[in-house]
């Protein structure tokens, strides 16, 4: 099973020992587990919204996803054949999340092509260093990985992530190749007033993990008129902890002296700041929300605004909705703005 897909043995490998490192902190390490601790320190320190914890988090999740019987599975639904001439797959890769860019790292090596990647210069240590782990493991991935610091040339086809102003930047550029372009979207949830304290705990994690900067952080919150906030805030208490981050304090302290300033009407809870607004995006540290009459208006609401939404979180309301505080945890089907990277890889 392992020889059937390209390099997925030394990706079975990796997922094994970022488990080990994340579930025992305590454990016997290696050499390269050691170095591992260091380089999450080099990340910390190159970008101030990388904690230790949030690291963490995000190689527990890959740790998760990478063993043989997920891997397989993805990969099973579709028909990658033997690539005799590999084709050169530029990857331009965002910064605002740890290894935001290794789902689409992952698909063009298992498509049987060659990565042509440039980092982020906020996080550009945690991937060439599990590149060298998998090259360990892997001798044959040393001509198929190229980290580009200058401008890229001498690709077949691009998959670009930005903001929409970075967007119309790359389809000037990159338009006449084959391309992924990426786009803003945000992720909401609709609440009912119905939720128990559990799920509502959950959406906590939802909000605030990475500090609520990935594209799959909820922004945005539907509910119904008057709904009342009190078991929410009291819910999600545990996160008052994130204005001991520098960073996330200047957000929250800024954004409130500019409601305050504007005599915008907002509720604060001394460390998130929640607003009626439209806009599915919101600032660091505040969370904007909507309210509804009808499950039809909803229905309205998600349709037309779909090219927007990253993801939906609810308790069911709705088909393909996301259950509550499983934002982060994304299984390798979960496709990014809904595009299938494989089905694009392999039909280049």
């Amino acid at each position: 099973m392992l020889q059937e897909l390209p390099h997925l043995e030394a990706f079975v490998k990796l997922g094994a020992v970022l488990r080990d490192f994340c579930e025992n902190p305590n454990g016997n390490k290696g050499v390269w587990t050691d170095n591992l601790n260091e380089v999450l320190l080099t990340a910390k320190a190159q970008n101030g919204w990388f904690t230790l914890e949030n690291l963490n988090f995000a190689l527990k999740q890959w740790g998760d996803c990478l063993t043989e019987e997920n891997l397989t599975q993805w990969l099973g639904s579709y028909t990658i054949e033997p690539v005799k001439r590999p084709k050169t797959i530029a990857i331009i890769m965002a910064g605002n999340i740890p290894l935001v860019g290794f789902h689409d790292f992952i698909s063009v090596l298992f498509s049987g092509n060659k990565v042509l990647a440039k980092l982020s210069d906020n996080d550009k240590v945690l991937l060439p260093y599990l590149t060298k782990f998998l090259i360990e493991q892997d001798a044959s991935l040393s001509q198929k990985v190229e980290f580009s610091a200058s401008k890229l040339e001498n690709f077949d086809a691009i998959i670009a992530t930005g903001s929409d102003n970075t967007s119309r930047y790359f389809e000037y550029y990159f338009g006449k190749y084959p391309n992924i372009i990426r786009k803003n979207r945000n992720s909401l949830a609709i609440l009912t007033g119905g939720e128990n304290q559990g799920q509502l705990k959950a959406l906590g994690e939802d909000i605030f993990r990475y500090f609520g900067l990935g594209c799959r952080s909820v922004s945005k919150l539907l509910v119904p008129k008057d709904y009342e906030f009190d078991s929410l805030f009291e819910a999600i208490q545990e996160w008052d902890s994130l204005t001991e981050n520098h960073k996330y304090n200047n957000n929250y302290d800024y954004n409130k002296a500019v409601y305050l300033m504007s005599d915008f009407k907002f509720l604060d809870t001394g460390y998130l700041l929640v607003k009626e607004d439209s806009l599915f995006s919101s600032p660091i540290a505040t969370l904007n929300y909507s309210t509804y009459t009808s499950v039809n208006n909803l229905k309205t609401l998600l349709e037309t605004n779909n090219e927007s939404i990253q993801c939906v979180v609810s308790g069911g309301i709705f088909e393909d909705t996301v259950d509550f505080g499983q934002t982060q945890t994304p299984k390798l089907n979960d496709y990014a703005d809904g595009i299938d990277t494989i089905d694009f890889l392999v039909n280049l």
